[in-house]
């Protein structure tokens, strides 16, 4: 294994690499019974592994679900991941994003006030009952949604964002494109059937695989894990009204490493779940679609992270703050700038497993002052078999300031002088070294 740096050399400084992408797994139990006229548990692409019969067994009274690694995206198990059917306030996780990302943005702040309108009153479902006119801040109406799934909440967060109902849900499927979910289709921003709300009057639908995708992406959304891991939230706190919302995925209590996601039901979708653990640095994702029960669906999760978290394991291959080495800085005091790994990087693998990875780095190369601590300068990319595995910034570690300009013209004069009385070069001589 080698490092190869883009652009310059830097020898004594090297990163190993010890670890791989997922292996390919033996299929097993493909004989077990699955939903009738429905496509049974299957290994996706990429050579991933079965349940073992325990656990198909569990899963065989739902329509479909995934198993998915966060970091890379890769689905570990499935079953029948492209089915296209409805998945209620799952659809709310897409209401989230658009909110978050309009947050990140800075096209709304968190204390807007957003006023309801007598469509978002008129939502059915749960709700936090709001009348017409009201404004409550664009935050607590968020966290509402995240929560307690409000479906007023939603609505009306939606109609202060694009102007109306059918303008956000237009948003929501050009996110949905861009994303790259080609099995999803929204007709609302709650998850409602089509038939009893919504001015579209469209079916919607989504698959178990692309609310894996949704769900990674919204992972990686600020804010977003605080609002889906919150198991109680008070609305209106400082009026006479104040209902409190409690969280409908119970398992953030019940299962070690919950911490997400949203959970939906309707007679037509099923008892529906996206969910998100975090153990021992590995993080999965797992959906699960058309449930018969609340206890089946929840049974079903907690079957398939368990069998994820014995299968596999996050394994560390780059550390936050390892030295990569010195950059020179233009205009710097000080003149260069000492170069750390920004981030952790770890790649998940099959128990057991360790492949030799190799690493490289591309760094900026006229890199001017002033530098704020943290600022990225380059990038390590880590590389398996000719396939990129992972990415991590390069950070500099501490501030460099704007020289002044005296200080610039006392190093000018320093060079000056150098130039015109070199060093002495010492007489070469040879030295015996003993081994």
């Amino acid at each position: 294994m080698h490092l190869r740096r883009w652009g310059r050399t830097h020898p004594g400084h090297w990163i190993m690499g010890i670890l791989g992408f997922l292996l390919p797994l033996a299929t097993a139990g493909m004989g077990m019974a699955s939903t009738a006229g429905a496509e049974g548990p299957r290994p996706p692409t990429g050579g991933v592994a079965s349940l073992p019969p325990a656990a198909f067994q569990l899963q065989q009274n739902t329509r479909s679900a995934v198993l998915m690694d966060a970091a890379s995206g890769r689905v570990l198990w499935a079953k029948n991941p492209d089915q296209r059917q409805p998945i209620a306030s799952v659809t709310k996780i897409m209401t989230m994003v658009l909110a978050l990302e309009a947050l990140r943005d800075g096209t709304v702040s968190p204390n807007d006030p957003v006023v309801a309108s007598e469509y978002a009153k008129s939502m059915g479902g749960t709700q936090i009952w709001l009348e017409v006119g009201e404004s409550r801040p664009f935050q607590e109406l968020l966290t509402a949604v995240a929560v307690g799934s409000a479906n007023d909440a939603a609505v009306a967060l939606a109609e202060h964002l694009a102007g109306s109902e059918e303008a956000f849900v237009q948003k929501m499927n050009e996110r949905a494109k861009q994303l790259g979910l080609t099995d999803t289709l929204y007709g609302n921003p709650t998850g409602l059937p089509s038939e009893s709300v919504g001015k579209l009057g469209v079916p919607q639908y989504s698959s178990a695989l692309d609310v894996a995708r949704l769900s990674r992406y919204a992972l990686t959304l600020p804010g977003f894990r605080d609002l889906v891991s919150t198991y109680e939230y008070t609305v209106r706190p400082e009026g006479l009204r104040q209902p409190v919302l409690y969280n409908f995925n119970t398992l953030l209590r019940r299962l070690p490493g919950v911490d997400g996601i949203k959970t939906g039901f309707t007679n037509e979708a099923g008892y529906c779940i996206s969910v998100s653990a975090l153990r021992d640095g590995l993080r999965l994702i797992a959906v699960v679609l058309g449930a018969p029960t609340r206890a089946e669906r929840d049974t079903a999760v907690a079957a398939l992270l368990n069998w994820g978290y014995r299968t596999f394991t996050a394994q560390r291959l780059v550390s936050k703050d390892t030295p990569w080495g010195d950059l020179p800085v233009w205009r710097g005091n000080p003149e260069k700038v000492a170069v750390v790994v920004g981030q952790d990087l770890s790649v998940t693998v099959p128990r057991g497993t360790k492949i030799e990875f190799e690493t490289e780095a591309t760094v900026n190369q006229r890199l001017t002052a002033p530098v704020q601590a943290g600022q990225q300068v380059g990038k390590l990319t880590v590389h398996s078999g000719g396939e990129v595995v992972g990415e991590v910034p390069l950070v500099a570690k501490q501030p460099v300031r704007s020289a002044s300009f005296w200080e610039m013209v006392g190093r000018g004069m320093r060079i000056t002088l150098q130039g015109l009385y070199p060093p002495r070069t010492p007489r070469s001589r040879t030295t015996m070294v003993r081994f």
